[in-house]
């Protein structure tokens, strides 16, 4: 049965909202819930940026059953990949064993704040393939010294270190962060509901791992005011993975999205109230072969009647027609 999750949107709420919106989330019955991890919003006008660790530190204790995940962080510029294995291991702690650790190879738009650069896409794989081993030693327990092509680890050790550890997904786009994904991910991670992509993922040993899929909804009972929302905010969405991946900061966003139309981002994005047109959004991540589907409310200021509207209506129809 496919699991349908609750998507805390740090790009849209400030850090005390969000940890009260995955409490409602969890209330309102979502089987689990995925946070972002950005230094920057994709567009000024969603307005926030907090540290997503330090929100899932809160939310973990204010929630006693939803599961909790990175959607996804990068764990090779703005964080060491030692760094993110502490990070991991201590949310495993405060969440009970309820956490999953959600990696990819991240987003110029946040990365570049540290003054590193942006390498190629083929250098940030070989840095995320380097980084996954780096956690995964650490998360069995190991004194680690590694000097690698791109990371330096001297004498760390996890010492709050729980049990089981927190299990690892990475997001994948091609073929190549297939691979690396098939052999090092205990899940695998897309915001596309490409069929080839789990297919792929299969191919390099990933079959029968869980496959998240994530997608933006923009819920409203006045349906012009959904789209003007999913517009003025989400329009950068369908500018594809190639180019959001490299352009440097929301102004940079703003600019390529400025002739996206109210009618492309309504073709794209479910808008209004009319469940049917949510549901047949979701249905092609579940004909693909997803096993989760991470819903994005968009919206900061408009979670709570989201919420209640799923609780009663989205999710017992998604259950009951997917």
């Amino acid at each position: 049965m496919v699991r349908y999750g609750y998507t805390m949107m740090t790009e849209q709420a400030g850090p005390r909202e969000l940890v009260d919106h995955v409490v409602g989330a969890e209330k309102a019955g979502f089987d689990f819930s995925v946070i972002s991890d950005h230094y920057f919003p994709w567009l000024a006008s969603q307005g926030h940026s907090p540290n997503a660790w330090a929100v899932l530190g809160a939310a973990a204790q204010a929630t006693s059953r939803i599961p909790l995940m990175t959607y996804v962080t990068c764990p090779t510029t703005r964080y060491h990949p030692a760094l993110v294995a502490q990070q991991a291991a201590t949310v495993q702690l405060l969440s009970r064993g309820r956490f999953r650790l959600g990696l990819g190879s991240g987003e110029n738009l946040n990365e570049h704040v540290v003054g590193g650069g942006w390498p190629r896409a083929g250098v940030r794989l070989e840095m995320l393939e380097e980084a996954v081993e780096i956690i995964r030693a650490l998360f069995e327990g190991k004194t680690l010294n590694h000097r690698g092509p791109h990371f330096d680890v001297e004498h760390a050790k996890l010492w709050d270190l729980p049990d089981p550890v927190p299990p690892i997904g990475i997001a994948v786009s091609g073929d190549v962060s297939c691979r690396l994904a098939g052999h090092l991910a205990d899940l695998v991670i897309a915001t596309e509901p490409r069929k080839e992509l789990l297919e792929a993922f299969d191919r390099h040993g990933g079959a029968g791992k869980p496959r998240v899929g994530q997608l933006p909804v923009c819920y409203d009972p006045d349906r012009d005011a959904a789209i003007e929302r999913a517009h003025d905010q989400f329009r950068w969405f369908g500018l594809g993975w190639p180019v959001n991946s490299e352009l440097p900061h929301d102004t940079a966003f703003a600019s390529a999205t400025q002739f996206v139309s109210k009618d492309d981002v309504a073709q794209s994005i479910p808008c209004g109230s009319k469940v049917d047109d949510f549901v047949e959004a979701v249905r092609p991540y579940t004909e693909a072969g997803f096993t989760e589907v991470a819903l994005v409310q968009i919206g900061g200021g408009h979670q709570e009647p989201y919420l209640k509207w799923a609780e009663e209506e989205l999710l017992p129809a998604l259950r009951e027609g997917l």
